[in-house]
């Protein structure tokens, strides 16, 4: 099935409520409130929580990608608030503020995709009962991943989801899936699987050369990321484990099985750039074609990976886009 494909408006068309002032993103907005919610083993996971309008526009459930911080987010999350939604982010446990399953403090680690997806399964069932609808599922690359994969398993039934440069599928050596997939299977065997799967920097933690041009052009919003991780150097991570990738690459093996997007009945939004460095945008056009209700709102060289965090120009054609999806898929409750 062909995706139906929407040009992204202008940056006028935000459908964002800006009278009230310019917003902080270095701050944690005063109504918002950060708190530790418990999975069901026991880990402690940070979620942050903004309160919806009366009377209520519905609710958003956000989650970052890998190595990511919902203080990244600051600004869209807010952004959201003052649309009338009432919104909630969360870390993934393992990374930003939720603690480590590494035995160092900065790289990322996963024993299988499907513990991530048993948290957010848990974590949607607590969250769609407590507020008020329509409800809206969103994730940004892994966290893309993880939403979509949620839905093909049918672990969380939102009423419309979104998705910001969804990893699914990776950028890297034009070689066969299969191959690729393989030379990760034995590089988690010969060593220690939580070992750091790329080469980061010289010092631990410290931003290597060039990351910025992989993520935005906004060069004041990328030097956001770098003051959170000074003032909370809880949030700091840096490559993926040799783990990580090889269960990356066998979580994209359930998303690409014949059938399971096809199954999925909620209306996607998927939001891609063709530049994306980081992950496929031929991957992500695939999937807005396969879903049933799959919709593309593609981007070319004017933006990089982070588009929720990128010039104003492109971030505000982003949430044109995602406000005009959600008023046709997830309209405001009838008063």
């Amino acid at each position: 099935m062909s995706a139906h494909q929407t040009q992204p408006g202008n940056a006028s068309d935000t459908g964002t409520n800006t009278s009230t002032g310019r917003i902080d993103r270095r701050a944690i907005p005063a109504h918002a409130s950060e708190s530790v919610w418990s999975t069901t083993d026991g880990h402690q996971v940070r979620r942050i929580d903004w309160p919806g309008s009366e009377p209520a526009r519905g609710s958003i459930l956000f989650f970052p990608g890998r190595g990511d911080n919902y203080e990244k987010y600051i600004e869209t999350l807010e952004e959201w608030h003052r649309a009338g939604w009432r919104v909630t982010a969360a870390d993934w446990r393992g990374q930003a503020g939720s603690g480590r399953l590494t035995k160092d403090a900065v790289t990322g680690h996963i024993e299988d995709f499907s513990i991530w997806i048993d948290d957010l399964a848990a974590f949607w069932t607590q969250w769609q009962a407590e507020t008020p609808g329509p409800h809206v599922l969103a994730g940004h690359s892994m966290g893309g991943h993880l939403v979509l994969r949620a839905l093909v398993e049918g672990r969380a039934t939102p009423d419309a989801a979104f998705l910001s440069a969804p990893m699914v599928g990776f950028v890297g050596p034009k070689l066969p899936f299969g191959l690729l997939h393989g030379v990760a299977k034995v590089m988690r065997k010969i060593g220690d699987p939580m070992r750091p799967a790329w080469k980061w920097s010289e010092k631990p933690g410290e931003m290597p050369a060039g990351r910025s041009k992989l993520l935005t052009h906004d060069a004041q919003r990328y030097a956001d990321e770098l003051w959170w991780r000074e003032k909370r150097p809880e949030l700091v991570m840096g490559p993926g484990s040799w783990g990580w990738v090889e269960r990356g690459y066998a979580s994209t093996r359930v998303l690409d099985a014949p059938g399971a997007m096809e199954a999925v009945q909620v209306p996607v939004l998927v939001l891609s750039t063709a530049v994306d460095k980081l992950v496929s945008h031929p991957a992500a056009v695939r999937a807005a074609e396969r879903l049933p209700k799959g919709e593309l709102v593609a981007f070319g060289a004017e933006a990089e990976h982070e588009l929720l965090r990128e010039t104003d120009e492109v971030r505000g054609r982003a949430q044109a886009a995602i406000t005009e999806f959600l008023d046709r898929t997830a309209p405001r409750p009838a008063q």
